[in-house]
């Protein structure tokens, strides 16, 4: 775990079950966790090897090592089903959120990589432990992209643009 993606991230545990039909799953913790999980911040699920953000709708402790989460817009067994066995990571406490200087990047361009355009800086959201990019295609829906300095491969203050390392299917959730 000792890797970049996981740097500041704590195991929370393992997606061991579904539960019911609404797309609520068990996540047997790691012995001895500890950490607070907040609703309002993003948990991490481990996808091909990379931790991508997913935030929590409804959120249940029956007891023991055992958890009840369901996603956000993950509202049924199809939609949760590939993600069973997936370890889950918290933001360890005192990680400090983004930790990123966002004194004004509305109106800013963001690219995933060096060429994929995805839409402009239109507000940051601050949410406890990690502050958000609203972004909008043209045209389209808004998307949320977490503000975090592992994903920020460069910012240009002159030319207005934010050049972002993001994992394969964020800008695709929802």
């Amino acid at each position: 775990m000792g890797s970049a993606p996981y740097k500041d991230k704590a195991l929370l545990g393992r997606i061991s079950k579904i539960h019911g039909y609404d797309g609520t799953v068990i996540v047997k913790t790691e012995p001895g966790f500890t950490e607070n999980i907040s609703e309002t911040e993003p948990v991490f699920l481990e996808v091909d090897g990379i931790p991508v953000p997913f935030f929590i709708a409804d959120l249940g402790y029956p007891g023991g090592d055992i958890l009840k989460v369901r996603f956000q817009d993950y509202d049924s067994i199809e939609r949760i089903s590939e993600f069973l066995g997936c370890r889950v990571y918290v933001t360890s406490a005192g990680s400090g959120g983004s930790n990123v200087q966002n004194n004004d990047l509305t109106g800013f361009r963001v690219f995933a990589g060096k060429g994929n355009y995805l839409g402009t800086v239109d507000t940051i959201i601050h949410k406890p432990g990690q502050d958000l990019l609203s972004v909008r295609p043209e045209g389209k829906k808004a998307i949320l992209i977490p503000l975090h300095r592992d994903l920020i491969l460069e910012i240009d203050e002159k030319s207005g643009i934010i050049v972002m390392d993001l994992p394969e299917g964020l800008t695709g959730l929802g």
